[in-house]
């Protein structure tokens, strides 16, 4: 199968790509499994799960790696322009998701979780970062470089930051009590800080993805990109 010239490796193939997705695919289904045998509070509640940001990554990540395992099979364009297509958001919500989580988890780990609900470590690495590095070498290895400009991304990071927010609040008229526990000492005015900062944590991370993608696969344009965020790539 013939590749985009400026991709470093051949995807979709039956390869290496196939590796990738299927390896992936493994990971995030048994982080799923995991969650779903795993008796909280959470499980029953309105909205379960998914009223964690890190699981709705994770579900769209898992949805990402399925086309892309799909298309290296079928050797489907369609399927990989989709599976990209999902990825250009999916691969900075997960670096945000990484960066947040283990950031936050350095300063007080009790504003994400309380003590009893704590994952073990490998456990919690395939949750909050594995996502992040599987995107990240699909990104790097086996996709074509991404054309939408960074105030694309921007418009749509802050479109579904505050569709979380919105999502976390009707969870929260519903539960009386927020999934994670720094959102109930933040006041609104915080809270809308915060998913504020997480959209241009996301625009940044885009960008920042871009340059190493260009410095990885030596396009010279990308790499201006990441400088230029207002100048699509053609």
């Amino acid at each position: 199968m013939s590749r985009h010239p400026l991709q470093r490796l051949t995807a979709p193939s039956r390869s290496l790509s196939l590796i990738l997705h299927a390896a992936g695919i493994l990971s995030f289904t048994y982080n799923f499994l995991f969650l779903y045998s795993w008796e909280t509070p959470i499980s029953g509640s309105y909205g379960s799960h998914f009223q964690f940001l890190t699981i709705l990554g994770l579900a769209a990540s898992l949805i990402a790696f399925i086309l892309g395992l799909a298309a290296d099979i079928t050797l489907n364009q369609t399927l990989f322009q989709l599976k990209n297509a999902i990825n250009v958001i999916t691969t900075p919500l997960e670096f945000v998701i990484s960066v947040l989580y283990w950031g936050i988890h350095l300063i007080n780990p009790e504003l994400l979780f309380a003590d009893e609900f704590r994952l073990p470590l490998l456990t919690d690495i395939g949750f909050h970062l594995a996502p992040a590095v599987f995107l990240t070498a699909d990104l790097i290895l086996f996709s074509p470089p991404w054309t939408i400009p960074a105030y694309a991304v921007m418009l749509l990071s802050t479109g579904l930051a505050f569709m979380y927010w919105y999502w976390v609040e009707l969870c929260f008229s519903v539960n009386g009590w927020y999934p994670y526990p720094m959102f109930a000492v933040l006041n609104t005015t915080q809270r809308a800080l915060l998913f504020t900062f997480a959209a241009g944590l996301s625009t940044m991370s885009s960008v920042a993805l871009k340059w190493v993608y260009g410095k990885v696969n030596g396009f010279e344009a990308i790499r201006r990109e990441a400088h230029k965020p207002l100048k699509k790539v053609q």
